[in-house]
Parts: structure tokens; C-alpha cells; sequence
């Protein structure tokens, strides 16, 4: 089992969460967080008067899948999240020991299946 988590630029969540659909995951959980990397932040101006911002606003996606599923999910979000410009985001695939399905105590891939 394993869980593919993306950061990416808030713009491209629908076109994302349409990809991840069209490689057949069926569920997801999205938040909103703030972070930088190499990028550090960005300057902005407002009424004239110039000001840093170091945390900019991004989108985290995880999805728990069988492990064969991974790399397509991956491979999906990396198309779909691509805008060519810095700050496009990062993809993580971790390692799952257990899932469990509270309602029904259902495990592993019986757990995270449809």
C-alpha cells in the first residue's frame, strides 16, 4: 500500500483531481497549506509599499492506493500540476503499513477500493 501525497499551485486542482479520476482513483483528501522551497517566497507591492511574502499558498492531495496504483497516480498529478514555472510543486510516495476502513473494518486494498 502506499500513499502519494502532492504540493502544488492552488490554479491547478481541478485539473488534477480531473487526472486523478481518469487513472481510477476513488477517493482523495485535499488541503490548503502554505510553504516555500527553492523559490524562498516572493515580493509583492501593495499601495506602493513593498512587502515579502514567505509562505505562499499551495494545495496538498493525498491519495492511498495499492502500490501498483503509485506511480500512475503520480504520473497523472505530475501532468496535470505542470505549468512549467517555478513553484509547480513536489510528489512524495510513501510506504503504508495498514489501512483500516472504520465502518466496516475493512483492510488494506478491500479499505481504499471503490
Amino acid at each position: 500500500m502506499k500513499l502519494v501525497t502532492a504540493i502544488f499551485k492552488p490554479s491547478r486542482l481541478d485539473a488534477v483531481i480531473d487526472a486523478l479520476s481518469e487513472a481510477g482513483a476513488t477517493g482523495l483528501t485535499v488541503s490548503e497549506v502554505r510553504g516555500y522551497g527553492r523559490q524562498l517566497g516572493k515580493t509583492e507591492v501593495y499601495r506602493g509599499a513593498e512587502y515579502e511574502v514567505r509562505l505562499l499558498p499551495k494545495v496538498k492531495v493525498e491519495v492511498a492506493c495499492p502500490g501498483a496504483s503509485a506511480e500512475r497516480y503520480a504520473e497523472a498529478i505530475s501532468q496535470a500540476a505542470n505549468t512549467g514555472t517555478i513553484g509547480d510543486g513536489k510528489i512524495f510516495i510513501y510506504d503504508l503499513d495498514t489501512i483500516i476502513r472504520i465502518r466496516t473494518g475493512e483492510r488494506d486494498e478491500q479499505a481504499v477500493s471503490g
